[in-house]
């Protein structure tokens, strides 16, 4: 059957399903997600919620094989990468990134900001490399940063600034879909309205999927479509992010929302 451009469009682009992580063995282990189901369709964003501890973490570093599955299959664009050897997973690592809480610490302190995009851009793309400083600067601009700034070191930065390069240092492998670990817990609030911004107008200009892991409600309301809440390893609500500021089903739920300030 002849698949049609609108039918792909339509269709998730991840989906996630009776995912299962654990850590330790035997007395010790600890189930830390248990049968979690979700997907994201393409240009659009799935907000993952819960308090530290809740396992929205580990749901992202299992997605980008940081960390194996137990049980499960997580599928992208149909394939399921996670049955996938580590030389077949390759090609999908530049299709999907991850951009990560402390941007101090995933950045190398060696290595000049150059340096740090360079290292992404080798995984993405092995040859034409005489173009490779245009797409340094392009990719800097695109964050709104100066490509000047390229030849510093990450101490030299804001931590808003830093979260900027880690998130053009995804950006050069040119990616479909990132998952962003709580990229804006640690920063300012001013800041934090910054680059939610910018990972709206990214968004839109490059048609990316995000998954935003985040342990606070009211961050996610402007930026997600759909909000999917954990608590112990598991999903207890998944809804359109209107339907659920309105009406939450779940206690816990409740329990989130009626800590956001003035609401």
């Amino acid at each position: 059957m002849k698949i049609l451009a609108d039918d792909k469009a339509s269709a998730p682009l991840l989906e996630v399903a009776g995912l299962r992580v654990e850590f330790g063995q035997g007395k010790t282990r600890v189930r830390a997600v248990r049968d979690v189901s979700l997907s994201v369709r393409r240009r659009r964003t799935l907000a993952l919620v819960g308090e530290s501890g809740s396992g929205k973490t580990t749901v992202g570093r299992a997605i980008i094989r940081l960390l194996k599955p137990a049980a499960g299959t997580i599928r992208f664009d149909g394939t399921d990468i996670s049955s996938l050897s580590e030389s077949g997973f390759r090609p999908y690592r530049k299709r999907i990134q991850m951009i990560f809480q402390d941007p101090y610490s995933s950045l190398d302190p060696r290595l000049s900001i150059r340096g740090s995009l360079l290292e992404a851009l080798e995984l993405g793309r092995p040859d034409g490399k005489s173009e490779w400083e245009d797409i340094l600067a392009a990719k800097m601009r695109l964050v709104g940063l100066a490509p000047e700034y390229l030849g510093r070191y990450p101490h030299e930065f804001s931590g808003g600034q830093r979260q900027r390069i880690g998130i053009a240092r995804a950006l050069c492998v040119e990616p479909e879909f990132l998952i962003c670990d709580e990229p804006v817990s640690s920063l300012d609030v001013s800041i934090q309205a910054q680059i939610l911004n910018l990972l709206m107008d990214l968004q839109e200009e490059l048609g990316l999927a995000y998954l935003f892991i985040s342990h606070d409600l009211r961050v996610v309301k402007h930026i997600a479509q759909e909000v999917a809440v954990m608590q112990r390893g598991e999903i207890v609500e998944f809804k359109e992010t209107e339907a659920l500021y309105r009406s939450p089903d779940h206690p816990y739920t409740r329990t989130l929302l009626d800590a956001i300030p003035g609401r």
